[in-house]
């Protein structure tokens, strides 16, 4: 087993159930299952849920990019390591952030504005 396996799976896990959610999002957007009411008052209840979608798929989208530009540092071997320093960012840092690309001392500087 490769050093990262867990993190690996449990992002593509994370991925398939997002996945799931945003194909789900995307067919009550499209009123799939059923078509708009007639009745205006209905219309705009459905168009102020239809806004709440919206804004779940763009988290949902914005999630899985994250997902996917992760999985791909750790394809390419690049995973683990501060894009900032160039060390190793500790193993409980990524159990616990796993789209972490820097290390704490590196994100601290960035938070602060310090670069």
């Amino acid at each position: 087993m490769g050093e990262y396996d867990t993190i690996r799976e449990n992002l593509t896990s994370r991925y398939e159930e997002i996945q799931s959610r945003l194909i789900k999002i995307m067919k009550d957007r499209r009123h799939v299952n059923q078509p708009l009411e007639k009745d205006f008052a209905e219309q705009a209840t459905e168009t102020e849920n239809d806004e709440v979608l919206d804004a779940l798929d763009l988290k949902i989208r914005a999630e899985m990019e994250q997902i996917e530009k992760t999985l791909e540092r750790l394809e390419s071997g690049e995973y683990g390591i501060c894009v900032a320093c160039g060390e190793p960012i500790p193993e409980q840092r990524l159990l616990a952030v796993p789209e972490a690309i820097r290390c704490v001392s590196c994100e601290d500087k960035v938070a602060s504005g310090m670069r």
